[in-house]
C-alpha cells in the first residue's frame, strides 16, 4: 500500500510546492514509485514538472467530481518512476461543489479515489493549496502523515496553530491514522539572523518534529537557493536542474529520511 504523504500550510510562499516535487523527484530517484498529486488550483506542481495545461484535457478536478478515475489523469514525467495528477485553474469550482454538495462524507472523496492506485506506488505526495478549505481537508483526510514547510522569515509561525488544530480536529475524527511527518525550515540563509532565530524557534517548540539525517546533527533545512527558484521555469525539480546545488542535496537528504523512517 502507498504511503500517503500531505505537504501543507495555508500560508502561501513557504516552499510547499516547491517540496513537494522535490521530494516527491527525489524519493524517485531512491527507485520509489511515486504518484505527485497536484490539488492546487495554481497547477504550479503539474508546470514544475514540464507539463502545460494545453497538454492534458483531464485533470483531478474530474476525479473529485467522478467523471474520471483517478488511473485515467494520470500523466508520466520525464523522471523515471514518477508519474503525475495534473490540476487546473479550473478547481476553484470543486469548493462550491463541495459546498453545496448533500454527499455523506464529502471530506472522504479523495481518500476513496486514491484507494483504486494505492497499490501501484510506493509514495502519493499530494501538493494542497495555501488554505485550509475543502480541498486540504480532503488532503490531510487521505493521508497517513502532512509535512509542513515553514520559512525562516518573518510571520513564520503565523496561523500555524490554526493548521495544527485542523490535524488534531481530524486525528479525532475522520482520519485517526494522521499524523505530522515533521516541520521543514525552509528558505533558511545562514547570513540572516531572522533565519537563525526562526530555526532556533522551530528548535525550541518542535524539536522532535524536525528531520535529521542522523541523531545529534543539525536537522535538515532548505536553503534560500537561485537554483530551486530557476528550476520551475525549466520545467525540471532543482534535483535534475541543478544536481549538485544545495537545495538538491538538501531535499535527497530529507527523501533519504523519509524513506528510513
Amino acid at each position: 500500500m502507498s504511503e500517503v504523504i500531505s505537504i501543507a500550510n495555508q500560508k502561501g510562499g513557504v516552499g510547499k510546492t516547491t517540496t513537494a516535487v522535490n521530494l516527491a523527484a527525489s524519493l524517485a530517484e531512491k527507485g520509489k514509485k511515486v504518484l505527485l498529486l497536484d490539488i492546487d488550483p495554481q497547477s504550479n506542481a503539474t508546470t514544475s514538472l514540464g507539463f502545460n495545461r494545453n497538454d492534458y484535457e483531464y485533470n483531478i478536478y474530474h476525479v473529485l467530481i467522478g467523471s474520471k478515475k483517478i488511473s485515467e489523469v494520470i500523466l508520466k514525467s520525464q523522471i523515471k518512476k514518477l508519474d503525475l495528477v495534473p490540476s487546473n485553474i479550473g478547481l476553484v469550482g470543486i469548493e462550491k461543489e463541495f459546498y453545496n454538495s448533500r454527499k455523506k462524507n464529502r471530506e472522504l472523496i479523495l481518500k476513496e479515489k486514491i484507494k483504486e492506485i494505492s497499490k501501484k506506488y510506493d509514495y502519493v505526495i499530494i501538493d494542497s493549496p495555501p488554505a485550509l478549505g475543502p480541498i486540504t481537508i480532503n488532503a490531510l483526510s487521505a493521508s497517513d502523515s502532512v509535512i509542513i514547510p515553514i520559512q525562516c522569515e518573518f510571520f513564520a509561525l503565523e496561523g500555524l496553530a490554526q493548521l495544527l488544530n485542523t490535524v488534531s480536529l481530524l486525528k479525532k475524527t475522520i482520519n485517526p491514522k494522521l499524523k505530522i511527518k515533521g516541520f521543514l525550515p525552509t528558505m533558511y540563509s545562514k547570513q540572516n539572523n531572522l533565519s537563525k532565530q526562526v530555526l532556533a524557534d522551530l528548535s525550541y517548540h518542535f524539536k522532535d518534529k524536525l528531520f535529521h539525517m542522523r541523531k545529534g546533527q543539525e536537522c535538515i533545512v532548505i536553503p534560500r537557493n537561485v537554483k530551486i527558484a530557476e528550476s520551475p521555469s525549466f520545467g525540471k525539480p532543482v534535483t535534475h536542474y541543478a544536481v549538485n546545488s544545495k537545495g538538491s542535496l538538501a531535499y535527497r537528504d530529507l527523501a533519504t529520511v523519509i524513506v528510513r523512517g
